[in-house]
């Protein structure tokens, strides 16, 4: 199997490393494949990808679709290197309220699987920083919501001194207050 699958501290979250082949030309390695991700529990069908380019400092989320459009995310970086986060935000999880980070680059070229429930931000730490996103639903404005990023409860630990947060981003509610259907 081309992938290693690595349960995190909360198990529905995994950390995805790639077999990666190099040579004199450069590297080849599988991004994603039904067959091996599915042995693995991941078995989403991905219908939109998104494409992110953004500086050093900046701090993306966090972000999420309510049911009925709630999205499972693989998120992986073609340039750079990101602090990624998922927050689980299923009201009956033991996990409820916390949090896992993990650094992804296109040097290590892992990939962060979150499924639905899971609120997602990142951080770029390099110069700037690519990012891919495979989701399991289309983009729905009507279902979009956010946690703010600084929020006390969650205490995460993000490794930027000051963030370059969108005024979208910063506008969002704190955890306890956001507007979410996941039990």
């Amino acid at each position: 199997m081309p992938f290693n699958f690595t349960k995190l501290e909360i198990p529905d979250v995994i950390l995805i490393e790639p077999k990666i082949f190099k040579d004199e030309r450069g590297f080849f390695t599988e991004v994603y494949k039904f067959t091996d991700f599915s042995k693995a529990g991941i078995d989403k069908n991905i219908f939109q990808v998104n494409h992110s380019k953004s500086q050093k400092n900046v701090l993306r989320g966090l972000h999420y679709q309510k049911k009925p459009a709630a999205q499972a995310k693989f998120v992986t970086v073609v340039e750079g290197e990101i602090f990624d986060v998922a927050v689980d935000i299923r009201k009956k999880s033991p996990y409820y309220g916390r949090w896992v980070g993990v650094k992804l680059s296109s040097e290590n070229k892992n990939m962060l699987y979150m499924p639905e429930g899971f609120a997602h931000g990142f951080c770029v730490l390099s110069s700037v920083a690519q990012v891919i996103y495979y989701c399991t639903h289309v983009y729905d404005s009507k279902e979009e919501r956010g946690i703010i990023w600084s929020d006390q409860q969650l205490k995460i630990r993000w490794p930027v001194k000051k963030p370059i947060i969108s005024k979208k981003d910063s506008l969002y509610p704190e955890f306890a207050k956001a507007d979410n259907n996941f039990i």
